[in-house]
Order: structure tokens, then C-alpha cells, then sequence
């Protein structure tokens, strides 16, 4: 007689050999992979940020195939983990070429916009770092869903508005810069920046669980999309400021 479950005792194996042999998951190799994926973000970047200078109508083409493409890729990472060292980098090359055409616009209408929000975002991401490893923030079950169902509520208002506005209904003050409006964005801001704090924990649980190599890739996509929707929203959130 056969005792306990062969296929759990399979995986327990196969687990312990990827620990010997050093093909789980680590800290260090999640943040290499993100240092790459930031660098395809930005090499995208410069090309699309170049295209609006040179042509600023052959930004429009640009948004729109870094904006549809990275959606669709980032879909697939999520649902389908296991191929993120593939996706990964093809989500970062796409999200360059959105957020390079993107910033140039807002660099032509308020210079020195982008460097402010690119040092906002550094600084956010550095801050919120220390504060996760001293342990003044603690990533409890409560603040987890609390964060999760701020982002799920943003989400939708922004699928609302992105909807709305194919037929002439916009959200008030979502896009506007008025007193509320610069209020929303800040709480806005404020929840993409708690968002990183998500991410940290994610990837510091999955490296202490010993989960396989691929999700070294996996989380660095998980943190670059947060860094992304930061920057974005505090350029955003820029831009109002610089109108009033």
C-alpha cells in the first residue's frame, strides 16, 4: 500500500530541487528584472517623446498602440503568470511608447512638468520603500482589501468616463482643475502610491515562499504597472496645479 499523495510529494521534490539549484524566486533577481523593464520602458520612451517633437500628430498613432497593446499584454500576464518573462518586456516596450508621447504633450504645454514627476515619483517610491522595510507600514489583511477596493472603485470611474465620453458625459471635476478636482487626484495619487506598498509585500511573500523563477519577472511587472499609473497621475495632478 502506497501511503500519502504521490503528486504532492512530486512537487514538494521538485520544489526542494529548485531551492538547491537556486530556481525560485528571490528579491534580488525581482529587482534586476525590473531595473530591465524600466530601461525597455524608457528606450520606447525617447523614441515616442522624439516622434512628437519631430511630428506631433504621429503622437496620437503612438498612444494608441502603447495604450491598446499594454492592456492587452498586461491582461494576458495577469491571467497567465507563467509566460511573464515573455510578456513582460513586450508590456514594458508598448508602455514606452504610450507614456513617451503622453509626457511630450505635457511637456509642450507646461515645461518642466515631466521632471517633476518623474522625481515625485522616485521620491514616492523611495520613501514608501523605507517606510514598508522599517515596518511603519504594515501590510495587514484590512489595509489589503482597503487598497484593493480604492483602486477597483478608481478603475471603474475611469472606465465610466473613458465610456461617457464617446457620448459627450464626463465625470465632473475628475479632469478639471478645480479645488475638488485637485482634491481627487490627490487621493488618487495617494492610493496608486499605497498601491506600491502592495507590490512590496508581494513580492517579499513570494520570495520567502520559494514560488518559481518566472515570478521574479511577474512581480517586477506587477510593480512596474504601479509605477506607471503613479507617474501618470501625478503628472496629472501637476498639470491641474500648474492651471490654476
Amino acid at each position: 500500500m502506497r501511503s500519502g499523495n504521490p503528486s504532492l510529494k512530486d512537487e514538494a521534490f521538485e520544489k526542494y530541487n529548485d531551492a538547491e539549484t537556486g530556481r525560485t524566486m528571490t528579491i534580488q533577481g525581482t529587482v534586476n528584472k525590473t531595473f530591465i523593464l524600466v530601461l525597455l520602458v524608457l528606450a520606447t520612451s525617447v523614441y515616442s517623446w522624439n516622434q512628437f517633437l519631430s511630428n506631433p500628430n504621429s503622437a496620437t498613432p503612438l498612444i494608441l498602440v502603447g495604450a491598446i497593446g499594454s492592456l492587452i499584454v498586461a491582461l494576458v500576464t495577469i491571467f497567465i503568470p507563467k509566460i511573464s518573462p515573455f510578456t513582460a518586456p513586450v508590456y514594458a516596450l508598448l508602455e514606452g511608447l504610450f507614456i513617451g508621447a503622453v509626457s511630450a504633450r505635457y511637456e509642450a504645454q507646461f515645461g518642466g512638468i515631466v521632471f517633476q514627476a518623474v522625481l515625485l515619483t522616485i521620491g514616492v517610491l523611495l520613501s514608501l520603500l523605507l517606510a514598508y522595510k522599517s515596518g511603519l507600514i504594515n501590510v495587514t489583511q484590512n489595509f489589503r482589501l482597503g487598497v484593493v477596493a480604492a483602486t477597483g472603485a478608481i478603475f471603474l470611474v475611469y472606465l465610466v468616463s473613458f465610456i461617457g465620453g464617446f457620448f459627450g458625459f464626463e465625470i465632473p471635476h475628475l479632469h478639471e482643475a478645480t479645488p475638488l478636482g485637485i482634491a481627487i487626484s490627490v487621493v488618487i495619487v495617494i492610493i496608486a502610491a499605497l498601491n506600491l506598498v502592495l507590490d512590496f509585500d508581494f513580492i517579499e511573500n513570494a520570495s520567502a515562499k520559494q514560488v518559481p523563477k518566472y515570478f521574479e519577472w511577474y512581480g517586477a511587472f506587477g510593480l512596474l504597472i504601479t509605477l506607471v499609473w503613479l507617474y501618470l497621475e501625478i503628472l496629472r495632478l501637476l498639470s491641474k496645479l500648474r492651471n490654476r
